[in-house]
């Protein structure tokens, strides 16, 4: 490893902990897809479907798969808007909330076992997304990186 890019111990490191977080996920019924749903639909409360999925900007077919799934697992529910019969609020149940905060503490559980800190480690990676975002990423990245809302 001592000769390897920046850029493989990077996207290994990224695999490792993603492979071992979705193990703990399946557990409570999550994938990394459905924690970042759960995350906006916490941070942002109810919306629909189709905001929900230019959101977190994937297909609304996507989005509908992800759902479907956190639905199963008493995550979220839907129920059909009253302004537009065609499309279906999605709101936060307060399972998908216990399952919010588990998927935080797996995270960390995952970041453990490694000997850093992982508040630093997550400022660290931060910073490098931000900057690199900003000097080399398209407008969308950069809108994504910055939160900006979509227009």
């Amino acid at each position: 490893m001592d000769r390897w890019p920046t850029g493989r111990l990077l996207s290994t490191a990224a695999r490792l902990v993603e492979h071992s977080w979705n193990e703990k996920l399946g557990a409570i019924g999550l994938t990394h897809a459905g924690v970042i749903a759960i995350e906006v639909l916490a941070a942002q409360g109810p919306m629909t479907q189709a905001q929900l999925a230019q959101y977190v900007r994937v297909q609304a077919q996507t989005m509908g798969k992800t759902l479907s799934r956190l639905e199963s697992h008493g995550h979220i529910a839907r129920v059909r808007s009253t302004s537009d019969r065609r499309s279906h609020v999605v709101s936060l149940t307060e399972r998908g909330k216990e399952a919010a905060a588990a998927a935080v503490e797996m995270e960390r559980s995952v970041l453990a076992a490694a000997s850093i800190d992982p508040d630093v480690l997550r400022q660290e990676l931060q910073a490098v997304v931000r900057e690199l975002a900003h000097q080399f990423a398209s407008p969308v990245t950069r809108a994504l990186v910055d939160e900006a809302p979509l227009a």
